[in-house]
């Protein structure tokens, strides 16, 4: 078999497979059996050198396998169901599976008249009726990414993870939750970024943890590359949906205040870390396999916080389950994506049903909560400058998400404005994050929302921050 490669090379490399891969434009690169021409993923490619017949894996068809061996390949498989970590608590942070104000049929934006959406509308804005329509700016840096962010080398799309990663750093220091001994969890890590730079912060201080979640395993890691006498990084590949912490070996063993931190947390994600995090506050069961905590929320008085409050020094907030003992001391997360919330998981139900809203207004605010960035083009942002280097195209799909949302689905020319439209979307993610104030407030919390970034560095530039209220 022998087909011409794009860059001229006619034929495979001795002793390595035949086989033309035509999307990536050169041979496969697998050592073949002597005698052979082609591996066995591509035995089939000739059909007179094997008997044997390769059929797709049934748990990953991305992968061949013999048809005669299937059974014994199940069994060592990597795709294989594995045994389940002994943190994993199925749907422990989930929300109710049935609920009554869960609509049954959602009707599309697009599929409403004018005054259906002048209503939403009008609800909207009575339920936002004594917020602050614009946060506190809250644009920080930090030491630790100084050398980073005057490094030539970095491309556009770079320096803004960079920036943005800054000022994270930044408001978690003037909140006092950067310091020794305690454990960073990090939601939705992906690489492992975030946890990098307070690490650098850190590098002077001792017994630092990190635990990294991230329900999909990830390539080029950077949490590797710093286990030392006084840091250990350790990755827990679970969804957050089933994550339970207080059953962490690293947390029974050491007992460390935990600071939950995220660098856009998409959607529910968001919901599910504050229900992983301080979900069991208000005393009553978390999932139906997991029983009531034993005792509540340890303050000498009754708190009242607003969100404008100044948060406090760096007291923690203990949560004493029937079996072990999580003590949170503060959250950071970047938000992002509020279409991609659920009602089933949103930790603000009782905050939009105070305000007379339902599932129903909830699911219609998630999709108008895109048209926030509708106006704005991942094509329009200037790509990095030929021959620096730029992040990955992981990292570049993260700001298309917060750039599109499904505004292509929302758009509803004629309907309403540009500028409008902005304008509600915007309501619509206030309305959804006060919701989240609200939920970490009732649980003995100082929460506040910010704008931890300008919409130049990204157009999803809300932080949410919480530490305990004074005793």
């Amino acid at each position: 078999m022998e087909v011409p490669a794009a860059d001229g090379v006619s034929s495979p490399l001795a002793g390595r497979c035949a086989f033309y891969v035509e999307k990536k434009k050169r041979y496969c690169k697998m050592i073949v059996r002597s005698g052979n021409s082609y591996c066995g993923e591509h035995a089939n490619a000739d059909e007179k050198e094997w008997e044997k017949r390769r059929i797709p894996c049934p748990l990953d068809p991305k992968h061949t396998v013999f048809e005669d061996l299937l059974a014994k390949h199940l069994k060592k498989c990597n795709s294989r169901e594995k045994p389940k970590p002994a943190f994993y608590v199925q749907d422990i942070n989930a929300g109710p599976t049935s609920d009554e104000d869960t609509p049954k049929d959602e009707v599309p934006l697009a599929d409403r008249s004018k005054a259906e959406l002048d209503l939403l509308i009008t609800k909207l804005k009575a339920a936002v009726k004594g917020f602050k329509c614009r946060h506190e700016e809250s644009i920080k840096s930090h030491s630790a990414l100084h050398n980073a962010l005057n490094d030539p080398k970095n491309g556009d799309s770079a320096f803004k993870h960079l920036k943005q990663q800054a000022s994270i750093l930044g408001n978690m220091e003037d909140l006092q939750l950067l310091g020794s001994t305690r454990c960073f969890v990090e939601f939705g890590a992906g690489k492992g970024k975030l946890s990098h730079w307070i690490h650098v912060a850190l590098k002077d201080y001792d017994d630092i943890h990190f635990l990294l979640v991230e329900r999909s395993s990830t390539r080029f890691k950077v949490d590797g590359k710093h286990q030392n006498a006084n840091t250990k990084f350790e990755r827990l590949q679970v969804d957050i949906q089933h994550l339970d912490l207080r059953k962490v070996p690293l947390l029974q063993e050491k007992g460390l205040p935990v600071i939950g931190v995220g660098k856009h947390l998409c959607g529910a994600a968001t919901d599910l870390a504050l229900q992983c995090l301080v979900g069991s506050l208000d005393g009553t069961p978390r999932s139906c396999q997991d029983p009531p905590p034993s005792k509540r929320l340890k303050l000498q008085q009754p708190v009242e916080s607003t969100c404008e409050e100044l948060p406090p020094g760096p007291t923690v907030v203990e949560v004493t389950g029937a079996r072990q003992e999580l003590t949170v001391g503060g959250v950071a997360i970047a938000l992002c994506c509020h279409h991609r919330c659920d009602w089933r998981h949103y930790v603000g139900k009782e905050f939009f049903k105070d305000r007379g809203l339902g599932a129903s207004e909830f699911a219609a605010f998630l999709r108008m909560s895109s048209w926030a960035t509708c106006g704005f083009s991942q094509a329009k942002r200037a790509p990095p400058p030929q021959g620096q280097t730029g992040e990955t195209s992981e990292e570049v799909e993260e700001e298309e998400h917060e750039a599109k949302g499904e505004a292509e689905l929302d758009f509803l020319n004629g309907v309403f404005d540009a500028v409008d439209r902005e304008h509600i979307g915007r309501l619509c993610k206030l309305l959804i994050d006060q919701g989240r104030v609200h939920f970490l407030q009732q649980r003995g919390f100082v929460s506040s929302l910010r704008y931890y970034t300008s919409t130049d560095i990204s157009l999803e530039n809300v932080l949410l921050t919480a530490v305990p209220a004074s005793s």
